[in-house]
């Protein structure tokens, strides 16, 4: 029986005692690394969980006005903010809740450095730059190919850094290895090193996936000693999303109906691939389903479909031990990080619950969504 069989389906649930041995990892890594570690709200913003978060880590990244305002409401802290391209109207009010702010380009840091040199706080301007190398393998998620609007190449630098810019910021990993990232920061320093002299902070974004199984963080720590021992004056900030809720919680979902076509058998369940697991789509990829395998010969075997009137809305093909019966309920693995920041009401369908399961066991509705929720954001 699943340790989640008691907590009503469908439900995103959230295990407290795994998030808390993650964030105990980074946390000691961050320590002897001596570098901040970030939390990336694109990947992981559950904000029910913020008070456990901010105990370890030493703040958070937000990209949009909405991620900073909660940054400053629920992390007690100001955002190191960055986006692709900021919206005027919105400038001044993400200043308020901004500690540091990103600009994507030259044009918008100049664009903006009146505004934040004559705001009465200090705000610390970074300019995001491509190191124009990266070996994340699917092109939506990479920000290093050739004629990337994401980040100025270092052919605008020829003339040095414009005053008023204290920081440097790249990103080019995706659930990446720390032999990765020692690749991008060769990258970096050959063509941006020049410049570090003058800097007081480099962010090396997000993409470090140092709790997953394997992971090589002694590697990790190494490459920023390293990095650190060229670069002492520099304050070095890492800000994964994944990381933080990589492999903490499910999505549980109830089947609904067996509908068999062409002899081809497909479970429709009360949640949906393009509304609530988006990356599955996108990336994409296969998530695990606790109690499945891949197909196997002469073992029960199912695709899954979604809820949604999406002709794609499903997965091929898992085998299970039996016959899998309307009403059984499925677990899928690994729903946390990346997917709830991703959901829609897509035709409507409805919205698992948000549920933390304590460390005592207890499980705790944090969220349950209503016609109010789908209703609000049309009109």
């Amino acid at each position: 029986m699943s340790k989640y069989s008691h907590i009503a389906a469908p439900a995103y649930i959230l295990d407290e005692s795994l998030l808390k041995k993650n964030l105990e990892l980074m946390s000691d890594v961050q320590r002897r690394a001596g570098v901040d570690i970030i939390l990336a709200f694109k990947g992981f913003a559950m904000w029910s969980t913020f008070p456990l978060v901010r105990k370890y880590l030493s703040g958070a990244t937000a990209s949009s006005l909405y991620e900073a305002r909660l940054c400053f409401e629920e992390m007690n802290t100001r955002a190191h903010t960055y986006s692709a391209a900021y919206i005027p109207s919105e400038f001044e009010s993400i200043l308020g809740y901004s500690s540091h702010i990103t600009f994507n380009s030259l044009n918008q840091f100049l664009r903006y450095k009146n505004q934040v040199q004559n705001y009465p706080e200090h705000v610390s301007c970074g300019i995001r730059v491509n190191p124009e190398y990266s070996e994340v393998s699917t092109d939506l998620y990479n920000p290093c190919t050739p004629g990337s609007r994401l980040g100025a190449s270092a052919e605008h630098f020829v003339d040095g850094m414009p005053e008023g810019v204290e920081g440097l910021h790249f990103h080019a990993l995706c659930e990446s290895s720390s032999y990765e990232l020692e690749k991008v920061l060769e990258n970096f320093e050959r063509l941006f090193g020049h410049l570090l002299g003058s800097m007081k902070w480099v962010n090396m974004g997000g993409g470090h996936l140092m709790t997953r199984a394997g992971y090589d963080t002694e590697h990790l720590i190494d490459v920023l000693r390293r990095f650190k021992s060229k670069y002492p004056h520099l304050n070095v900030i890492l800000e994964p999303g994944s990381a933080v809720a990589w492999q903490t919680g499910v999505l549980t979902s109830v089947v609904l109906d067996i509908v068999e076509n062409k002899g081809i058998k497909t479970l429709m369940m009360d949640t949906s691939f393009t509304a609530h697991m988006p990356d599955c789509l996108e990336m994409p990829y296969r998530p695990k389903i606790s109690g499945a395998t891949d197909l196997v010969e002469g073992k029960p075997t199912y695709r899954i479909g979604g809820t949604s009137c999406l002709s794609g809305d499903y997965m091929d093909f898992y085998s299970f031990e039996k016959p899998v019966n309307i009403g059984d309920v499925l677990v899928f693995e690994d729903m946390i990080h990346y997917t709830m920041v991703k959901t829609t009401m897509f035709n409507g369908v409805h919205h698992p619950d948000i549920v933390i399961l304590r460390e005592n066991g207890e499980a705790e509705v944090v969220r349950r969504f209503e016609y109010d929720d789908y209703k609000n954001r049309l009109s």
